[in-house]
């Protein structure tokens, strides 16, 4: 197994699920239904058509519910990460998935725009690589509808990881990459 995709699992295991980060992701890791892409490209069109390749590969695999799509080489400024980001949510407009999938983003440098870079609650959006998580709409509107107050989940995450503190989640976070 590759070490980026160890890594990811890790970071999914260890924080993202252990610690309810994502209350839908058990479920699915359980199941086996999440797959990891891993992603060596440099140029942004290469990892933009690769992209839409996991989209096919969604659409003709329904028993994937997921995506992991980990970017290795690209976008290790965080800015630079926005900017791609933005790209690729319009492509998948483009390219019809509109309303199909819907992309949510992590990255190691991951920083709320209203927070500091050292607020614990940063680690409820930081993986060990840049990495674009490719949601079926249709399964997550399914899950939410089950959930009670899913508006409350993104509160809750950061109030959680705050009183986890700095040196815990860094601590979790480090684990994983040394994976």
């Amino acid at each position: 197994m590759q070490k980026q995709v160890k890594q990811t699992q890790c970071w999914l295991d260890s924080i993202i699920i252990e610690h309810n980060i994502c209350p839908f992701a058990k479920k699915e890791r359980d199941k086996g239904s999440i797959h990891f892409c891993v992603n060596e490209n440099l140029d942004l069109a290469q990892i933009l058509e690769n992209l839409l390749l996991e989209c096919e590969r969604l659409d003709e695999n329904p028993e994937i519910e997921t995506t992991l799509f980990i970017m290795t080489q690209f976008a290790e400024d965080f800015n630079d990460y926005l900017d791609m980001l933005d790209i690729a949510n319009q492509l998948l407009i483009d390219q019809g998935y509109e309303g199909v999938y819907q992309l949510a983003s992590f990255h190691p440098n991951y920083c709320f725009s209203d927070s500091v870079e050292t607020d614990p609650a940063n680690y409820t959006n930081r993986s060990p690589y840049p990495t674009l998580h490719l949601i079926r709409e249709e399964s997550l509107e399914k899950a939410l509808k089950h959930y009670p107050q899913p508006e409350l989940i993104p509160e809750r995450n950061v109030r959680y990881c705050q009183e986890l503190g700095l040196k815990k989640m860094q601590s979790m976070f480090e684990k994983c990459l040394n994976e």
